[in-house]
């Protein structure tokens, strides 16, 4: 098992592995997308506009859980993959122990810090008077399953990261198909109200953590989990958080972001406007996990031969991945600019103000889409390569250096508006920027091959 996944990794043509890793990332990563987004649909449409918003409060807070998630799964799933380049078998097992210490670790810290400041959190990411109610409902019962949230998501990566992207898709495939029954269950039959859906959330998570337990546990995994490897080793703890600090500060990026929004939002559009956040941000949550999946197929193609110094076929995966990338976000544009009001009444039922706002925010904020393809291409490709400050800096530009100066500075002179505005702004500065460190990269990539 494990040498026919080295071979693969190893001389499978780009195009046809790139495919046979990306349709069941996709399916994976949209099948767990989907139980999000429909929490959301039940809790609006169930609800109402103000549950909706106090749950999309509680959204940066994920966020943050999902961050350090990707520490531990992203930055030990590369450092996994180029282990398995270099045949080193040993290597990559202790890495695999390191990582679920580090999980159990992390996952306590973060339970003991999301209760110790929950509410001025949640009052910071924008919950109101008449919101907060439906955020700490929600939030109270997700921080109790941290552990559950951490592992299952870190564990399903380096699932991934060994070439069993099949089995990884099925993980969240089980995962989301016990959440949205349930969700159904919960709130529509038992009247369970966001704490229904919390609920559905955290045994969809339980389930998902011993179905990535039981598969380091079996004969099917390349790298099995061995008691005697579950220890920490100080020079694999610095590798893994050194390349899972970059998809790590920007998911914390992405939380800053989003308490930036639901901030401006509150203060010039009301609670209102944080609902329609948290719509804009279901259908960029799609689109955004459409093209992780390509960088989820992606990371252990480019990890590997790295290792193996195999750069012709790392050229080959990081240049066809930019150009799916680009493709899949210049389609979602279009999906969006054509049915906005369709995409928008998903989520409600006759709210016509909120309909009419989630519309023209959705077109503001879309505009500039097809940029961010190749952006998310190329942090991971610096990150699948061990390039940490690179990706860090790539990563951090939109999120951080641009978008939240924007988000302070327009809504001043354009409210609103201005909040709108930020994000495809953001996106073209961002882009050119990253354009040339991609133009750079590839440049340094040819002078190897020339070697």
């Amino acid at each position: 098992m494990t040498q026919n996944k080295i071979t693969e990794l190893r001389q499978t043509p780009i195009k046809q592995l790139l495919w046979r890793y990306f349709w069941p990332s996709f399916i994976g990563v949209m099948a767990n997308s989907l139980y999000n987004i429909v929490d959301r649909i039940f809790i609006g449409r169930i609800l109402g506009a103000e549950a909706l918003s106090g749950v999309t409060a509680v959204f940066p807070v994920m966020i943050i859980m999902t961050a350090f998630g990707m520490l531990i799964g992203i930055g030990s799933s590369v450092q996994l993959s180029i282990s398995l380049g270099k045949k080193d078998i040993n290597n990559a097992k202790k890495i695999l122990g390191n990582a679920v210490i580090l999980i159990i670790l992390i996952s306590g810290l973060v339970t003991a810090i999301g209760f110790a400041f929950k509410e001025p959190m949640l009052k910071l990411f924008g919950a109101g008077n008449t919101t907060i109610g439906y955020a700490k409902d929600y939030l109270d019962l997700i921080l109790w399953a941290t552990l559950l949230h951490e592992f299952g998501f870190s564990m399903n990566a380096l699932i991934r990261a060994e070439g069993n992207a099949r089995i990884a898709m099925y993980s969240m495939l089980i995962s989301a198909g016990i959440n949205i029954p349930l969700d159904a269950l919960f709130i529509l039959h038992w009247n369970m109200g966001v704490q229904g859906a919390a609920y559905a959330t955290i045994i969809s998570m339980a389930v998902l953590s011993l179905w990535v337990l039981f598969h380091f546990k079996s004969n099917r995994c390349v790298v099995q989990l061995k008691k005697k490897y579950i220890h920490l080793n100080f020079k694999l703890v610095l590798a893994i958080l050194s390349i899972g600090v970059s998809p790590f500060l920007m998911q914390l990026a992405n939380s800053i972001v989003q308490a930036s929004f639901n901030i401006n939002l509150v203060k010039y559009g009301g609670d209102l406007a944080v609902g329609t956040m948290g719509i804009i941000n279901s259908v960029m949550v799609i689109i955004i996990t459409s093209i992780v999946a390509l960088n989820m197929a992606s990371q252990p193609i480019i990890s590997f031969n790295f290792g193996a110094k195999k750069y012709l076929r790392v050229k080959q995966t990081f240049k066809l991945s930019m150009l799916i990338a680009s493709i899949i976000a210049s389609s979602f544009w279009v999906i969006v600019h054509t049915f906005p009001t369709a995409i928008v009444k998903t989520f409600l039922n006759d709210d016509l103000q909120l309909i009419q706002m989630g519309v023209r925010g959705m077109h503001i904020f879309m505009i500039a889409m097809p940029l961010i393809g190749f952006q998310i291409v190329a942090g991971n490709y610096f990150q699948s390569v061990g390039k940490a400050s690179t990706a860090i800096f790539l990563t951090l530009l939109r999120q951080v250096i641009v978008l939240i100066p924007l988000l302070w500075i327009l809504p001043y002179f354009y409210g609103l508006t201005g909040v709108w505005m930020s994000a495809p702004i953001a996106d073209t500065i961002a882009a050119v920027i990253c354009l040339i460190f991609v133009i750079h990269e590839w440049k340094r990539i040819n002078k190897q091959l020339a070697f």
